[in-house]
């Protein structure tokens, strides 16, 4: 998984090691489960030796505690950039949350095996790594909400949103799309699903705009 920082030369070997065994071990759980997962086949899949992987995280199961946090880092930051690019355009908050729809779409047609194993590990209560999985996916869920918050404040959208509720609601609406469309429809290009959940985003399944919408509900279909 890859990084968007820019570091200098020491600062940067590493992070390029880490990155290489965040692959592996990504790459590797998606296939046989965490469990089944030893460090050395993490070690032999990233091209280093076991020591390395010591030398970076303490445990297996710190390696993949970060993993959490880098992965739904680098989602985080694409739906603030989605956000940012929204604002310079001039863009209403329902065009914020279509273009973080499409940036949450893309990044998990980049990261698939990141994105699966994330949605695994929402439903496992047992996981020594719960409460980092809570902070982080609180991070992204942040920014949807942020953007509900403004759309209520400016009339945009209905002051009756249960704006936690809908945030988590949106986010999990893309990664289930995404994953769907990966293990069923894979047919179906990206364009196709972005426009079914701008549909759904501005309430128009139904044939109608919902009223919770409101009058600027148009503005994030292009």
């Amino acid at each position: 998984m890859e990084s968007s920082r820019t570091v200098d030369s020491g600062g940067g070997r590493r992070q390029a090691t880490r990155q290489k065994l965040y692959e592996a071990a990504v790459t590797l759980i998606a296939e046989q489960g965490f469990s089944a997962t030893t460090v050395d086949e993490i070690a032999e899949r990233a091209g280093v030796a076991k020591g390395t992987v010591y030398y970076n995280f303490a445990s297996k199961s710190v390696l993949f505690e970060e993993l959490l946090r880098h992965g739904v880092g680098l989602l985080t930051a694409a739906l603030r950039e989605a956000v940012e690019q929204t604002d310079q355009e001039g863009g209403s908050r329902v065009d914020a949350l279509d273009a973080m729809i499409r940036a949450g779409l893309v990044f998990i047609g980049r990261y698939p095996a990141f994105t699966q194993l994330y949605v695994a590990e929402l439903w496992r209560t047992n996981r020594a790594w719960q409460s980092t999985l809570a902070v982080v996916r609180q991070q992204a869920v942040a920014v949807v909400e942020d953007v509900l918050r403004e759309g209520i404040a400016n009339g945009e959208l209905s002051d009756e949103i249960d704006t936690p509720l809908t945030a988590a609601a949106l986010v999990g609406m893309v990664l289930v799309a995404a994953l769907d469309r990966q293990a069923f429809q894979p047919q179906r290009s990206l364009d196709d699903v972005h426009a079914a959940l701008s549909l759904l985003l501005q309430g128009r399944v139904g044939g109608e705009r919902l009223g919770h919408v409101g009058h600027a509900g148009h503005a994030g279909h292009k």
